[in-house]
């Protein structure tokens, strides 16, 4: 086992919002042997720097830090945390180096060590070596949260040969931050990493104690250890992740945006995932619907503008014939037949209307083009997701980014469940009445 192996800390990022599910966490987290405790920006903004004083207090045998991300005003925010107890504050190395010093200054009057952040900065290898030369204790790497979001393996890449770069030229040691989980973690230390700083993937846990001691494990024995959850992807894996989260997760991703309102599915169970196919057609006119399973690929969704109306413009023998052809599923603003045979072939349809009437093949619309569809401009690629709640509708040019959201939506919701199993409730977890909008 190499000494770098042996010797990097993991720091635990409480990033909530309320400070009792912080507290929680971080109980599990000691337990499952966290070296450093992180009052995260979002809490010390929430709360202020009563969170560091708590954790202090709670918890005098590990270290705190303070996510701060100091921009002005060094010295006086250095020494409010310090004085709350900080043993690590956090100050952005792209803040001014008159800012840097004077936050370096009060640390050493207080007792504290500076994390110097390369969060947004145009040149981090020389805004590293200018940080260490002001005299930071330690450099961050870091990728945000929003970056990750857009980004296949959340920037994991990036970070790791920025990593590579400053570990091997600054003479203090590296902390790195952003998309951390018990598969990467090993690489990371493996990069130069002195500091694991690791917020979701413990903080939305289900059992932040073993999620830990997992990612603890992996970096002290310099294991992977596979997980299915705090992963963030690109283009090929859009479809797994779309799988398992769920159109509720999604709306709330993109703030209630994309939702195809009044379409549903024809039966209970049914999950739709593809990119759409579309087709434009009229009222009853089922020639170009049936033209395009044809014409799809497999894992395609078709979509189909009729008008809003019935007749039907699909039945059982579309649905038999989309799934020899492997179509993913049908999304129907118009009108379906035959509903109980195509949920007993299991079929994902949704659709506005069911109605025993068929029309006639006319051949009138267009395939692959743009339709609207209850207010929502469906085109070709575009990614949709359908449950018992409905359909949401993904831009394509920004699928990347809200499945990675929503993913980050069921993991958050998970951990909330799992308080709420405890025998908590919602809304004292959320804190609903502090969080109230003034009236």
């Amino acid at each position: 086992m190499s000494e770098t192996k042996q010797s990097a800390l993991l720091q635990v990022a409480l990033d909530f919002i309320e400070l009792d599910r912080a507290l929680q966490v971080a109980e599990e987290a000691a337990a499952g042997g966290a070296d450093i405790l992180e009052a995260g920006t979002p809490l010390i903004k929430s709360v202020g720097l009563e969170a560091v004083r708590a954790l202090r207090a709670r918890f005098p045998g590990l270290r705190v830090a303070a996510d701060m991300k100091v921009m002005d005003a060094g010295r006086i925010e250095v020494e409010s945390a310090a004085k709350a107890g900080a043993h690590l504050v956090h100050v952005l190395a792209a803040a001014p180096d008159a800012t840097i010093a004077e936050a370096v200054e009060a640390a050493r009057e207080y007792g504290a060590e500076i994390v110097a952040d390369l969060l947004g900065t145009a040149a981090p290898k020389e805004r590293a070596l200018r940080a260490a030369e002001l005299g930071a204790d330690y450099i961050g790497v870091h990728i945000a949260i929003d970056q990750q979001m857009q980004e296949a393996g959340g920037g994991e890449a990036r970070a790791l040969e920025l990593l590579r770069q400053i570990a091997g030229e600054v003479q203090v040691p590296v902390c790195v931050a952003g998309g951390i989980h018990s598969a990467n973690a090993a690489r990371v230390v493996e990069s130069g990493a002195a500091v694991v700083i690791v917020g979701g993937a413990i903080s939305k846990a289900t059992d932040a104690r073993k999620a830990t001691a997992e990612i603890k494990r992996a970096i002290t024995e310099g294991v992977s250890i596979s997980t299915t959850l705090f992963r963030r992807v690109g283009e090929d894996e859009i479809r797994e992740i779309l799988k398992l989260i769920s159109t509720a997760n999604l709306s709330d991703a993109m703030h209630r945006r994309g939702v195809l309102h009044g379409i549903r599915p024809i039966g209970e169970g049914m999950k739709l995932v593809g990119p759409a196919f579309t087709v434009r057609t009229a009222p009853g006119d089922y020639a170009k619907p049936v033209e395009a399973i044809d014409r799809a690929r497999p894992g395609d969704v078709i979509v189909v503008d009729a008008g809003g109306v019935p007749p039907a413009v699909w039945g059982e023998m579309a649905s038999r014939s989309s799934l020899n052809r492997k179509i993913a599923g049908l999304v129907v603003d118009g009108a379906v037949r035959d509903s109980a045979d195509i949920r007993g072939l299991k079929f994902p349809a949704f659709t506005r209307h069911v109605c025993p009437n068929a029309g006639e093949p006319r051949g009138l619309g267009e395939i692959g083009v743009p339709i609207t569809i209850a207010g929502e401009v469906v085109e070709p690629g575009d990614w949709l997701l359908g449950d018992d709640d409905g359909v949401v509708r993904i831009p394509r040019d920004r699928a990347v980014e809200w499945a990675n959201r929503g993913m980050e939506v069921y993991e958050r919701e998970t951990r909330i469940r799992e308080e709420i199993l405890r025998g908590d409730t919602y809304g004292r977890l959320a804190e609903l009445e502090k969080w109230e909008k003034p009236r």
